[in-house]
């Protein structure tokens, strides 16, 4: 999915209107640190890890000005941000979903699964 989000929560990793790539994300990789895209008050906005909780199975997300939005579980995290303007996140391989021969997906045990 590509899209261009506005605002400047994001600065300087996303700036305004900047072509922003995300991929489903496997729920057990996301770590403190990655951009991910998730549902907040109902809204899909891009967020950075700020914690993990394995055993709550759920993530602290904020902005990249210091703000904390909160928790929220994985079910909530619907992708990662592989690229901005065509250059690739460090940290994002290997993060993506992928479907197992069966078509269903695979969580592993990482800290978000």
């Amino acid at each position: 999915m590509t899209f261009r989000p506005s605002g400047s929560s994001m600065v300087p990793p996303i700036r305004s209107r900047q072509q922003v790539v995300v991929a489903p994300v496997d729920p057990s990789k996301p770590e403190v640190g990655d951009i991910v895209l998730a549902r907040v008050a109902g809204t899909v906005y891009p967020h950075r890890v700020s914690s993990v909780d394995p055993a709550g199975k759920r993530g602290q997300i904020s902005n990249n000005r210091g703000r904390v939005n909160g928790w929220t579980s994985r079910d909530r995290v619907f992708g990662i941000c592989v690229a901005v303007d065509g250059v690739m996140r460090k940290g994002a391989a290997g993060k993506t979903l992928t479907a197992d021969s069966d078509g269903s997906s695979s969580c592993g045990s990482g800290p978000m699964c």
